[in-house]
């Protein structure tokens, strides 16, 4: 796709071959800073994998750097996979502009459902990871109200053993 071959009497529209200087750039752009961003945060996450400190986790950079991962994450698939189904659409246009126009609007009639299913997957995919963490953490948030309450019960029947029977330093139970 970068190295395509363009007659020089070509009738293709300057803003065209426009769209597709900016969109292949941007798309090899992005998926340089995705890859980029993955080499130099993956050592970390294998080297506290390795560990059998817990604590050590929470000092690794990629739990203070899951923005870049995260990021890294949305530019590699959502991001550079729209670009790449825009670039394939551009490129039919480009290639067959001079040829015949019948085969660049076949291939963009054919794009069009392939990329409102890719968007309708991903958005599912996010809203299905949104609502799993969302349900881990308040799961999470329950076994911790469960376990105040307990260490609260615990608390109060240590309070009502200690007013119902109180030791004497001598040894004697007062009651």
């Amino acid at each position: 796709m970068v190295e395509v071959q363009l007659d020089e009497n070509t009738k293709v529209p300057s803003a065209m071959l426009i769209a597709f200087a900016v969109c292949t750039t941007l798309l090899v752009a992005v998926h340089m800073l995705a890859l980029m961003i993955s080499t130099c945060i993956l050592p970390n996450i294998e080297t506290v994998c390795n560990l059998h400190s817990i604590s050590l986790v929470h000092e690794s950079p990629h739990e203070r750097l899951h923005w870049y991962i995260e990021t890294a994450w949305a530019f590699s698939t959502l991001l550079g996979l729209i670009l790449f189904l825009l670039e394939i659409a551009i490129l039919c246009w480009v290639k067959f502009y001079d040829l015949n126009t019948t085969a660049a609007w076949s291939a963009c009639i054919v794009l069009i459902p392939v990329l409102v299913i890719f968007v309708a997957f991903a958005l599912h995919f996010y809203r299905s990871l949104m609502m799993h963490k969302y349900e881990v953490t308040v799961s999470g948030i329950r076994e911790l109200e469960i376990l105040k309450e307990q260490m609260e019960q615990d608390h109060f029947d240590q309070q009502q053993q200690h007013h119902h029977g109180i030791l004497h330093p001598s040894g004697l139970q007062i009651v």
